[in-house]
């Protein structure tokens, strides 16, 4: 036996013959039970709440492996060109409909097939991701805040739309500030990267206000299930209260370090309005100086698009 266990020979065909026996009631139960979802109950169940249109199409994306998206570095090509490069190469992609810099590989392949990676031609990125920059719009010479920035996608992509815009990248982590620092290195850009709490800013940045601050906050990361399935089994249902308090705490902290006029993008990686719409709509009851740009934005995972994502911009009257 593979298990090396002989002893077990009998207790494991004593299973599989009861299984034989009662394989159609077993099979029957199994098809009627939120298990075959794949999902932990107390997740279903909010996601069903949420979405009751849509919630199985959001299962079944979560259960899917991902597309692999690009990010086109624009200061090197536009992205039309980079598409003309990767079909010299032999790699298949599609422009996304709507983000200007999203390319979506038809076949993922390892980064050293992509031209120019090394060179800092193209990134790893999902679409939904790098929707949070194009609603920012970052311009040259500002002073702009990448809160919780780490591993630094997003700080790359606000300096390839501005890159003489004065970046601020800041996370709790210390350790994935390393993975800031090779993307900036890797895409020769320069960002000001500082180890803190969004919690505490006083302790970072002193008195300082910002022009534009993206702040992607932590979160429970459902919308990104996909890429990583244990968040499914590692979260728990008490998290999201707890996340949404947070997050409020960093909302509330960090508002008064940006410019009157300026602009704040709220952005999380998950699907469940406790942390999105009914955050957003908590925090403008708060602050009576603040003013939600347009409408907020709740992207869901889909097998040829990007991941579930929330978008929200705010001014600072």
């Amino acid at each position: 036996m593979a298990l090396k266990r002989p002893q077990l020979k009998g207790l494991i065909n004593g299973v599989l013959r009861q299984f034989q026996r009662q394989q159609e009631a077993l099979m029957q139960r199994a098809a009627n039970h939120d298990s075959r979802y794949l999902h932990p109950s107390w997740l279903l169940k909010r996601i069903q709440q949420a979405y009751p249109a849509q919630w199985q199409q959001i299962v079944d994306a979560n259960n899917q492996k991902p597309p692999m998206w690009l990010r086109v570095n624009r200061r090197h090509h536009s992205r039309d060109d980079y598409l003309q490069l990767l079909a010299q190469a032999g790699i298949e992609a599609v422009a996304h409909g709507e983000y200007p810099d999203a390319v979506r590989l038809l076949t993922p392949c390892a980064v050293s097939s992509l031209p120019g990676f090394t060179d800092g031609w193209a990134t790893v990125q999902d679409a939904s991701a790098q929707g949070c920059v194009d609603l920012l719009d970052p311009q040259d010479g500002e002073q702009i805040l990448d809160l919780c920035a780490a591993p630094g996608g997003k700080t790359t992509h606000i300096l390839e739309a501005a890159p003489q815009a004065h970046v601020m990248a800041v996370d709790i982590d210390e350790q994935r500030l390393s993975r800031v620092k090779e993307n900036l290195q890797r895409l020769q850009c320069h960002a000001e990267v500082k180890q803190g709490d969004g919690r505490t800013p006083q302790q970072w940045c002193g008195d300082k206000q910002f022009d534009r601050i993206l702040l992607d906050a932590p979160c429970s990361a459902t919308g990104v299930i996909r890429r990583h399935p244990d968040i499914k089994w590692l979260r728990r249902d008490s998290d999201i209260a707890e996340l949404a308090s947070l997050q409020a705490e960093i909302l509330d902290a960090i508002w008064p370090h940006l410019k009157s006029g300026g602009v704040m993008v709220y952005a999380t990686c998950s699907i469940l309005p406790q942390e999105n719409s009914q955050q957003l709509q908590a925090f403008l009851q708060r602050h009576n100086d603040a003013s939600l740009v347009g409408v907020e934005r709740q992207n869901l995972p889909h097998p040829e698009d990007g991941d579930g994502f929330f978008y929200a911009k705010l001014i600072k009257m």
